[in-house]
């Protein structure tokens, strides 16, 4: 379905292309002179100047606190769960020595039942 088929005629279509043209060229050239603004440029140094100030006064009071900070607590995070994998790993191992502990015992009584059976044969 075509621009014709909404009674649009080739000068309106014209126009709108025109106007969009002009619409794009002029977001162009606002989008460069904010980005040659000095004043823009000094806003956003300003504002990131702010934003780091206010994280490392967040930091001081929260050491002054005796908080944690959000580094702190997923450092203890990464921790707890290497500890956890290490402890499963553990546990793997004395379940793996049980195992082999169950079977040289049920070894040792066959060979004591076999040792007893020939001693009652005698």
């Amino acid at each position: 379905m075509g621009p014709e088929d909404y009674g649009e005629t080739d000068d309106q279509m014209a126009d709108g292309d025109g106007l969009r043209a002009r619409s794009e060229q002029a977001i162009g050239e606002i989008a460069q002179a904010l980005i040659d603004s000095p004043t823009l440029h000094s806003a956003l140094q300003a504002a990131f100047g702010a934003r780091d100030r206010a994280l490392e006064a967040q930091q001081a009071a929260f050491g002054a606190l005796n908080l944690p900070s959000a580094g702190d607590v997923e450092r203890l995070e990464r921790r707890v769960r290497s500890l956890s994998q290490r402890l499963e790993d553990a546990e793997e191992q004395i379940d793996d020595l049980n195992r082999e502990i169950a079977t040289l015992r049920r070894k040792i009584a066959a060979k004591g039942d076999k040792a007893d059976a020939k001693s009652a044969d005698a």
